[in-house]
């Protein structure tokens, strides 16, 4: 079942729905946007977008496709593995290898299955968690052109994530292998969403602390919020994080392009930098004055569509 967008889509741009598997055999459920008036036997550039960790093609990669379609772009964007509209069961479990698997998948079908496509002009866009997913796919897929990234967040970079403190993490593990027992026993994993069934209504947020409250002011109100997006993955899937470092190859993407997007308030920002600190040149770190790490998600206002533009159109000749 499909549920709504959280942006209208423009009467310039038209969206199918499609699904493909992923070389595991997991159907991927996608979205594919076109500017409408497509020019007869001419083949365009393409962008696939990933949605932050824990969402859906619905959210932020909606505002972008629809917005940069209207730019001459093809653009997919698609739901994770195990999550939304796409295959895999138990629902909700996260796996770094799948997830950046999902990237190729969609290079896959763009590069065989839209005629319109020209496969050798294809680049990505992770937001959020699927930044680190985009640069991990791209450190080995090399029909991968171009990479941005907006509000980056490595989710497999725990170490950084949780201060490197060795008590801490050491905590976690001991937690995480215990309850590998508690779901073989129960034959499901424990999965403790993080967002309501329903929107609160805005000014009937919990309250909690800054951060909670910013994934709130998103994913748990109308703003954000999707019934396929509630929030976290099953809880064992954080060990496949902690044992898994995404970036390791991140400076074999060079010469292909990389350019990291983020807010001058982003309490994310520190990702960014250190992904860009580790990449090869041609790279480039772009701050967005005035905008928190949700901001780049879903508010045209802030997203710097001209500088994506710029940026893909300059990399995908």
């Amino acid at each position: 079942m499909s549920y709504g967008y959280i942006t209208k889509l423009n009467e310039n741009v038209e969206r199918k729905h499609v699904r493909y598997n992923n070389r595991y055999g997991i159907a991927i459920a996608a979205d594919v946007y076109t500017p409408k008036q497509l020019e007869e036997g001419k083949q365009y550039p393409a962008l696939i977008v990933g949605a932050p960790y824990g969402g859906v093609k619905e959210q932020g990669p909606c505002v972008y496709a629809n917005e940069l379609a209207q730019r001459g772009f093809v653009v997919l964007t698609f739901d994770q593995v195990y999550m939304g509209e796409s295959g895999g069961e138990p629902r909700h479990v996260s796996s770094p290898d799948l997830f950046a698997e999902s990237f190729s998948a969609a290079v896959d079908y763009l590069g065989v299955k839209v005629p319109y496509v020209d496969r050798e002009r294809i680049g990505v866009i992770g937001i959020c968690g699927s930044g680190g997913f985009a640069l991990s796919a791209a450190q080995v897929d090399t029909r991968i052109k171009a990479v941005a990234t907006t509000s980056m967040y490595n989710i497999t970079d725990g170490r950084f994530m949780f201060g490197g403190d060795k008590a801490v993490i050491e905590d976690m593990k001991r937690q995480l292998s215990a309850q590998r027992w508690v779901d073989f026993e129960n034959g499901e994993p424990e999965y403790l969403p993080s967002f309501p069934e329903e929107p609160y209504e805005y000014d009937k947020r919990p309250e909690t602390d800054p951060l909670t409250d910013e994934w709130n002011r998103f994913y748990a109100v109308p703003r954000g919020h999707h019934p396929n997006a509630r929030g976290n993955f099953t809880t064992t899937s954080m060990l496949s994080m902690m044992n898994f470092f995404a970036l390791d190859y991140i400076a074999e993407i060079s010469p292909r392009p990389i350019l990291f997007i983020v807010g001058d308030r982003a309490h994310s920002k520190g990702f960014s930098e250190r992904a860009y600190g580790m990449a090869a040149e041609p790279k480039e770190l772009y701050v967005v004055e005035d905008a928190e790490h949700i901001d780049l998600y879903d508010r045209v206002d802030r997203i710097p569509f001209d500088k994506l533009e710029e940026f893909f159109k300059e990399n995908l000749k």
